[in-house]
């Protein structure tokens, strides 16, 4: 039982832990000053904030499926992964310019294409290169990884932000150097394996992609799909942590500290809640998760001080840690080794498309009616996916076991 957990993690998901990692810091260290931007210089509404990171979201979700579906097809997931990092890479310099919230919405979208590009042949190559007892931990690890720069980002703007008395080109500039660095990392640093494709047609989608899907994914997948984007129409931007944080008295120059303490609880939970989820199975960490999400936003939803906002930051944290990681490793679980591009693709277009009524319905919420019924009305719905998923819990670990 120990041998597959002594089993080393391979250089290319240590690689792709290390981009993930540059290019958080490049992307948090602009999101967590982009709200404010947006609001104090830009002037922009709660409801235009909630349109933006939404439909950026949205778009991203088309990608995110076909780039899944195509990496399977083709054989090859780096060249997405180039292109995708490569492309957020491209259009962070629009930040530096951007005087209107237009200018803002394009960045946005660009960027969110470029997520959508290489998230699911990403996730995929983690599942080729390890093995079904040690993928947890090698998720995990990405994860964590990934985390650390969503801390060392926030950081930077923290200091960038207090030293320059609020210089927002400076920041964003400052964030161009490690998006491009990761450009090199992957080029010279990823090594993957030899990888048969589904389809040999010229057509990124046909007959046999849906023969497939139909024969060889497990109905248990699909409920996890329903189940996740369910969850995630709860899941509004992070945008309205930073706003609310402003709601409990913090100024321009230190609400990156939500990031920060989010991103410290979720560093630090990560790759545990990887080990813990191979040992005790995925499900049910999961559904820990979804119930400690609800709990969190329903503390939002009631937290006026700026102590107790921090602490929520903390366990919210958490609940990342205990999701992100484990809900690739389930889906991974769930689904054969030819489709898990497509399969990942499914999911986080699932998760995605309910992201801009997410992002909306809080915006509007929050505009007309205050943090109290934006907050709440997530932890609700959160309460109810975490219900919907423990029920499945069953036959998730039948599919374990199987």
């Amino acid at each position: 039982m120990s041998k597959p957990m002594a089993e080393k993690i391979p250089l290319t998901v240590w690689i792709l832990g290390f981009a993930s990692l540059l290019t958080d810091v490049s992307t948090e260290l602009i999101h967590s000053i982009l709200p404010n931007f947006m609001s104090s210089v830009l002037h922009a509404s709660f409801i235009d904030i909630g349109l933006i990171e939404g439909l950026a979201e949205t778009v991203a979700a088309i990608l995110k499926v076909f780039s899944g579906a195509w990496s399977d097809r083709i054989g090859k997931r780096k060249g997405l992964l180039l292109l995708g990092y490569g492309l957020s890479a491209l259009v962070k310099p629009l930040f530096l310019f951007a005087n209107s919230v237009l200018v803002v919405l394009i960045a946005r979208l660009a960027d969110r294409v470029g997520k959508g590009l290489r998230g699911a042949p990403r996730d995929a190559l983690v599942a080729d290169v390890t093995s079904s007892a040690n993928r947890g931990r090698a998720y995990g690890l990405r994860q964590s990884l990934d985390t650390v720069g969503a801390v060392v980002g926030p950081l930077m703007a923290l200091a960038l932000m207090w030293l320059t008395q609020s210089n927002y080109q400076l920041a964003f500039a400052v964030a161009l150097v490690p998006a491009f660095a990761v450009l090199f990392l992957l080029y010279f640093g990823v090594k993957e394996p030899a990888h048969k494709s589904v389809l040999s047609s010229d057509k990124l989608f046909d007959a046999r992609l849906l023969t497939e899907l139909k024969t060889k994914m497990p109905p248990q997948f699909f409920f996890l799909v329903a189940t996740v984007f369910l969850f995630s129409l709860a899941n509004s931007s992070d945008a309205f942590l930073i706003l609310k944080a402003r709601d409990c008295g913090m100024s321009i120059a230190t609400c990156p500290l939500v990031l920060v303490a989010i991103n410290i609880s979720y560093a630090l939970s990560a790759y545990p809640a990887g080990i813990l989820s191979d040992r005790l199975g995925h499900g049910r960490l999961l559904t820990v998760a979804f119930f400690v999400y609800a709990l969190t936003y329903l503390g939002f939803a009631l937290v006026s001080q700026q102590s107790h906002m921090l602490l929520l930051c903390l366990v919210y944290g958490l609940y990342l840690g205990l999701s992100q990681g484990v809900l690739s490793a389930l889906v991974s679980q769930l689904t054969p080794a030819h489709l898990r591009g497509t399969a990942f693709g499914i999911v986080n277009f699932a998760v995605s498309l309910a992201l801009l009524p997410a992002s909306l319905l809080t915006g509007l919420l929050y505009q007309h009616y205050g943090a109290l019924a934006a907050f709440a009305t997530c932890a609700a719905i959160a309460l109810l996916s975490a219900l919907v998923l423990a029920i499945q819990l069953p036959s998730l670990a039948k599919s374990r076991q199987n």
